[in-house]
């Protein structure tokens, strides 16, 4: 049966060049000492600062985060023909120590009338949903867009899971400072063990095989 199939090298490269498209365009930006994402925010400071200096390691062509992407792609897709706003780009102004930072972000989908913002999140199993910083980073577009109420969807292969987020106040300032002072690494106890740069960072926490 082998001999009745071939390596076509078709859709696969269609994928890869649209997908390292938007990653290379982003390039630039990210050695942008005064621009801030809103991921950023949400992940460890010196992750940052090390994004700046080695920007290129970020590019990688991973199954997992292209599946991501397909997924919201594809309920952008639904939400967008029940009218919310999809890929909606934000920015926020903020001054820190004399210097002038632009916090950027763009939400999965947003009702303007509403003022619901809806968060897409891929995942392999449905356990321990939702996950603190996922809530962090949907409170941060909260409280950009003034919206009183986020959800938070989880597809995955064992289910989907939707949860209401109510805003919580969050000084965005403070967390801008936090972020430009490089004040906390790690954020979340398990960063390390996902981060690209880890090999290169001082502060990585490093677990060892007992």
């Amino acid at each position: 049966m082998r001999e009745n199939y071939y390596s076509s090298e078709v859709v696969v490269p269609v994928i890869y060049r649209y997908y390292m498209e938007e990653q290379v365009k982003r390039i630039n930006e990210l050695k942008d000492p005064r621009i801030i994402y809103v991921t950023d925010l949400a992940a460890c400071s010196h992750k940052l600062r090390l994004r700046r200096i080695y920007p290129e390691i970020t590019l990688r062509f991973e199954p997992g985060a292209i599946l991501g992407s397909l997924i919201h792609a594809g309920v952008e897709k639904y939400l967008a023909e029940q009218g919310f706003v999809v890929e909606h780009s934000i920015e926020e102004k903020i001054k820190v120590e004399n210097e002038e930072y632009t916090v950027k972000g763009r939400v999965d989908a947003y009702d303007p009338e509403k003022k619901i913002v809806i968060e897409i999140k891929s995942s392999r199993d449905t356990a321990n949903k939702p996950l603190e910083h996922h809530i962090f980073q949907l409170q941060i577009y909260l409280n950009m867009l003034e919206a009183d109420k986020g959800i938070l969807v989880y597809i995955t292969p064992e289910g989907f899971l939707e949860y209401g987020i109510n805003r919580e106040k969050i000084n965005l300032k403070s967390l801008v400072k936090t972020l430009v002072r490089d004040e906390v690494h790690p954020r979340w106890s398990w960063e390390c063990r996902y981060c690209v740069f880890k090999r290169l960072c001082t502060y990585a926490v490093v677990e060892r095989q007992q």
